[in-house]
């Protein structure tokens, strides 16, 4: 089983989104794929799903379950899911002391009966703090993706996140952009919104690989918010086409360090 992360420098760049979908496209092509919800603070994966938990998770149930349990992943669309948002309602903030945070996370990284998968996405909180450093340690991945938006803040911040997996020895596979245009509504032709990030200033310009660009699109939003992901909802969209264009890349890219 090959692990690769998807991580961001900062939140609201369509990292949840990314990582979703890359595993239904990784699916697509014949893999066995999990996917690791591992944001803790912001479990997004079980909305763009379709499932979501309502009671509570209380603090009690951290420390009564930490045996030795097994939780089992949801089979959804082809892949096999877990989420902190399985564990939490859905309205309710991991609001717990750094203790009972790492009880979750050992429990999501360590006590998943995943069975046989090609490839386990995990989907990381934004930034490099503490929690990001122990999921790193722990999931040991085969390599990264980072994902920016076409934003100066977004890849001051995705540069951030290459010191630290360089710091930990983790090969970045390369970086997808979301966001990068919008097809105009009256011709069709591709519209930049944001303004073009200096290429000096880009994780570009550090030595990651292009994997591929997504257009925005409000189809990506109703998709997720609806429970039913782009690939299936909208299977012949611009984005849709970036994504599997990008799962192959990815692919290739895997093969090739794993070759090294």
């Amino acid at each position: 089983m090959r692990v690769v992360t998807i991580a961001s420098g900062k939140g609201g760049v369509g990292k949840s989104t990314v990582s979703l979908n890359l595993a239904l496209a990784l699916a697509e092509r014949g893999h066995r794929v999990g996917l690791l919800d591992a944001d803790l603070y912001g479990p997004d994966i079980p909305l763009m799903i379709g499932l979501t938990r309502q009671q509570r998770l209380g603090s009690w149930d951290l420390w009564r379950s930490s045996g030795p349990v097994r939780l089992e992943p949801v089979e959804r669309f082809g892949i096999r899911v877990m989420s902190a948002g399985f564990l939490l309602g859905e309205d309710q903030a991991l609001a717990f002391a750094a203790p009972l945070v790492q009880v979750v996370l050992h429990q999501l990284l360590t006590r998943v009966a995943w069975g046989e998968l090609d490839e386990l996405v995990v989907d990381l909180p934004p930034g490099t703090a503490d929690l990001q450093q122990q999921l790193l340690r722990l999931v040991r991945p085969a390599g990264a993706v980072i994902v920016v938006g076409p934003q100066d803040v977004a890849h001051l911040d995705a540069r951030k996140v290459l010191d630290l997996l360089g710091e930990a020895q983790i090969p970045v596979l390369g970086g997808v952009e979301n966001f990068a245009d919008l097809a105009c509504p009256h011709c069709g032709e591709p519209v930049e919104v944001f303004p073009r990030v200096a290429h000096g200033r880009s994780i570009w310009a550090a030595g990651v690989v292009c994997l591929g660009r997504v257009p925005m699109d409000p189809a990506i939003a109703t998709a997720g918010d609806s429970g039913r992901p782009l690939l299936l909802a909208h299977p012949a969209s611009r984005p849709a086409q970036a994504l599997r264009e990008i799962a192959s890349h990815l692919t290739a890219a895997l093969d090739t360090d794993a070759g090294d």
